[in-house]
């Protein structure tokens, strides 16, 4: 039988995203194929998309059920998520005997592999199209795994999350044309007949990539990897958080659905839910047949995995200490907006979040007047606190605690030092259940032995350290001990001095960090635009790559020659 979406029409229907998609990767500049505002979607939007009622129905229509996604060697049901905002969301997932499924996921990779880089690009483009068209659903799903408020679920797990999967593809496809599918090759040989072969290149996939996902973000985190392997020629095993299991299960349900629609074996996406306590990351990192790891966490497993999934590629991101360096700025009121507004985004349960606020003891010229340490603290936290005073938008910034841990933390913080901004519960009328914090900013001083430990580890939630240190050099040498030593995901600075700008910008090129500079306007420290800005760096001890670029997609698969005789 005919597959359903032919080669040609897959061409016909994605290969101008995919050739735009290419040209923004090759540009920087911005582009998305995925809207933003909600009112895109459904009538009068997207064509067959969800609407926003639509889009809660079909999450409300997936809770308390049994998703069969299909899958060989299920040898049980399992599930258990609660919702941060407190609905248990009641639905159970196939549990998988290992020794039968893998075997089928690797069934299906000859074909795939002989498909070629495009068609699995367009593959993939169709996947996402169907994600994107359910983006409403994706949004509920991703709030009540994450904790994320609806909005920024809707936008960071919807299509924010989509562009970074494009943005995989379209990298993964530009390195595997780099080299041609044939070459004819002559060698002169003076009086003799010249030398001659007929040349082959294929990529040839490593094997089943094991996606390891995450609690916060399931989908951002996640799909980058996930499409990188996959359109690489990849099966893959998607291996969730146990309390963000439903965004990436919808995710394998429509991949299956598009592989077996395009004439593929759907096992080449896969799902992998773990019992209450099973921990089977581990397990599966091991197995011989995973070539590729791809994982967002703690740095303790993600240390782990490097040293002892020898048999994988793996890639890894980890815990960092984001820091800002504030020296001097020409807009005190702008620099102080920017930096409550990145403070308070989800709770500080970002990778991205700055922790650390280095500002000098004897204050910062501004064109408010110079400003002390405290001056500059006081009203930081003074910032915060009126953004956050109205509870409805605090609810609409904040969303939800995670989990319990963040706050242990968030409440073991306040002895950590002299406390510049309480944390305040804030009540959330729809989900009375929700854990919902403000943040916590902590004064402490560099040069205090005591609270060094406190400031050079990763204190991950609503928690900011406002450390004071001798001189913004010392400033600038504390920020490349902490990236040096401990990693970041994210660096910032505040200065109108060149010298200083340099220094900094000197630090992160030295120790391989992304840095924004002066960010006073609608653009935060802790955010990242697919196609444009690097996700991490890859080169220091927050993360081992990036997203996305060449270095995450290119040792995917590996180009096998065959020689003829012409």
């Amino acid at each position: 039988m005919a597959a359903e979406l032919s080669p040609h029409l897959l061409s016909e229907k994605h290969r101008p995203t995919l050739d735009q998609a290419l040209d923004a990767i090759r540009t920087r500049a911005y582009w998305s194929p995925h809207p933003e505002h909600p009112k895109a979607y459904g009538e009068g939007g997207a064509p067959g998309s969800l609407s926003a009622a639509e889009g809660k129905a079909a999450f409300d229509a997936v809770l308390n059920t049994r998703l069969d996604l299909g899958q060989p060697g299920t040898d049980g049901w399992t599930g258990g998520e609660i919702s941060p905002y407190g609905p248990v969301l009641g639905v159970e997932y196939p549990h998988a005997d290992l020794d039968v499924l893998l075997p089928a996921m690797r069934a299906g990779m000859p074909a795939w592999r002989a498909a070629g880089p495009e068609t699995r690009a367009l593959v993939c483009l169709e996947i996402l199209a169907r994600i994107s068209a359910r983006t409403h659903e994706f949004g509920h799903a991703v709030m009540h795994t994450s904790g994320q408020a609806f909005m920024m679920a809707f936008q960071a797990g919807g299509p924010h999350a989509q562009d970074r999967g494009l943005e995989a593809v379209a990298y993964a496809y530009e390195e595997q044309i780099r080299t041609p599918q044939n070459a004819d090759w002559s060698k002169p040989q003076g009086k003799r007949d010249p030398l001659q072969l007929r040349k082959s290149f294929t990529p040839a996939p490593r094997g089943i990539s094991l996606l390891i996902g995450c609690n916060t973000f399931p989908t951002w985190n996640g799909y980058p990897g996930l499409f990188a392997s996959l359109a690489t020629g990849n099966p893959v095993l998607v291996k969730p958080h146990p309390r963000a299991v439903l965004p990436l299960a919808l995710t394998v349900q429509l991949a299956r659905e598009v592989l077996a629609e395009a004439g593929f074996d759907p096992n080449l996406v896969a799902l992998a839910a773990e019992r209450p306590g099973e921990g089977i990351a581990k397990t599966l990192a091991l197995r011989p047949e995973i070539k590729i790891i791809d994982y967002t966490g703690s740095t303790a497993f993600g240390d782990w995995l490097e040293d002892n999934a020898r048999q994988a590629q793996v890639y890894t991101e980890k815990a960092g200490v984001n820091t800002i360096v504030l020296d001097s700025t020409d807009d005190y009121r702008g620099m102080v907006s920017n930096l409550a507004f990145s403070l308070s985004l989800y709770s500080g349960q970002m990778c991205t979040t700055p922790q650390n606020l280095l500002i000098p003891r004897d204050g910062i010229t501004t064109d408010a007047g110079d400003k002390t340490y405290d001056e500059v603290v006081a009203d930081i936290a003074a910032a915060v606190s009126g953004l956050l005073g109205d509870d409805t938008r605090a609810n609409a910034l904040l969303g939800a605690l995670v989990n319990p841990d963040v706050k242990a933390r968030l409440e073991a913080a306040a002895d950590l030092g002299e406390v510049a901004l309480p944390s305040r519960e804030v009540a959330n009328p729809e989900f009375p259940d929700a854990v919902v914090r403000t943040p916590v900013v902590v004064k402490l001083d560099a040069t205090k032995p005591d609270d060094e430990e406190h400031y050079l580890s990763e204190c991950f939630g609503p928690v900011a350290f406002a450390v004071a240190v001798d001189s913004t050099a010392d400033a600038v040498e504390l920020l490349r001990r902490t990236v040096r030593d401990q990693g970041a995901m994210t660096v910032g600075a505040y200065t109108t001095s060149p010298k200083v700008e340099r220094a900094v910008e000197d630090v992160c090129l030295d120790e391989s960090a992304q840095l924004s500079l002066n960010l006073t306007g609608g653009v935060y420290v802790n955010q990242t635009a697919a196609f444009s800005d690097f996700h991490g760096s890859g080169g220091n001890p927050a993360a081992n790559a990036a997203l996305c670029d060449g270095a995450f997609v290119s040792n995917r698969f590996r180009m096998v020659e065959v020689r003829r005789q012409a």
